[in-house]
C-alpha cells in the first residue's frame, strides 16, 4: 500500500482532491491532502512543506504528489522523506534560487487569454463548491527563493492537462523538457483535473505505485 501526500495548489484547499483520494482509496493507497497554511505572512514554501510531511502517518512508501503552485513545494517534501517518486500534475516546476514571484517571467509564461481557466470542465456544483472554498496567497512566501540546490533525486513523473486554460499544453510541454527533461504523461483535462477527471487522474497516479 502506497501513501498519497498531495499538495494543493496556489489558493486551493485538500478537499479539492477528496475525490481522487477516494479513488485511490478504492485501488488499496492511502492519500492525504493537508490544507496548507498560505495566508499566513510568516510561513514560506519549507513550513508548507513540513506541514505536508506532519501529516504523513508514516515515511515509508511515499509518493508526493504537487498540483500547479504546488509543484514548488512537493520536491521540497520528497528530499526530506526520500520519497518513492515524485508526481507533477500541471504543475510549476522550480530551479534553484528562483522565487515563485519570478517564476512566471523567467518561464516566459503568457496569459491564453481565455474565459473560465480554472474550472470550464469542472461539474457545475463542484466548481461552485471549489470557488467558495478559495484563500489568500502569502506574499511573503512569493519573494524566498526556492531553496533546494536540484530537484531531488527520485524517479520524477509529470501529468500535463492538454486542455489547461491556465497553463496551455504547449508552454508547458517547453518547461517540462527544459526543467525535468522527461516526456509528460498527457490527460485530456483542464487545469482543474482532480475535480473533472478524478477517477482517470488517480488511475495515473496508481501506476506509479506499481
Amino acid at each position: 500500500m502506497t501513501t498519497f501526500a498531495i499538495v494543493h495548489g496556489a489558493g486551493d484547499v485538500g478537499w479539492s482532491w477528496h475525490l481522487v483520494a477516494a479513488a485511490l482509496e478504492a485501488k488499496g493507497h492511502t492519500a492525504i491532502a493537508p490544507d496548507l497554511p498560505t495566508e499566513d505572512e510568516t510561513k514560506d514554501l519549507a513550513d508548507w512543506a513540513s506541514t505536508v510531511v506532519a501529516a504523513l502517518p508514516s515515511t515509508e512508501d511515499v509518493i508526493v504528489v504537487g498540483h500547479s503552485f504546488g509543484g514548488l513545494v512537493a520536491p521540497l517534501v520528497a528530499a526530506q522523506i526520500n520519497a518513492k517518486a515524485l508526481v507533477h500534475v500541471t504543475a510549476m516546476l522550480p530551479k534553484p534560487g528562483e522565487t515563485p514571484g519570478d517564476w512566471w517571467e523567467k518561464t516566459g509564461y503568457e496569459d491564453s487569454g481565455l474565459e473560465d481557466q480554472f474550472w470550464h470542465d469542472v461539474p457545475p456544483e463542484l466548481a461552485a463548491e471549489s470557488q467558495k472554498r478559495e484563500r489568500a496567497m502569502s506574499e511573503h512566501a512569493m519573494g524566498i527563493p526556492w531553496p533546494l540546490d536540484a530537484m531531488p533525486d527520485v524517479p520524477t513523473h509529470f501529468i500535463l492537462c492538454t486542455n489547461d486554460r491556465f497553463f496551455p499544453p504547449a508552454f508547458m510541454r517547453r518547461v517540462v523538457a527544459d526543467r525535468l527533461g522527461i516526456e509528460p504523461v498527457e490527460l485530456a483535462a483542464g487545469h482543474c483535473a482532480q475535480l473533472s477527471k478524478p477517477e482517470e487522474l488517480a488511475t495515473l497516479l496508481a501506476r506509479y505505485a506499481n
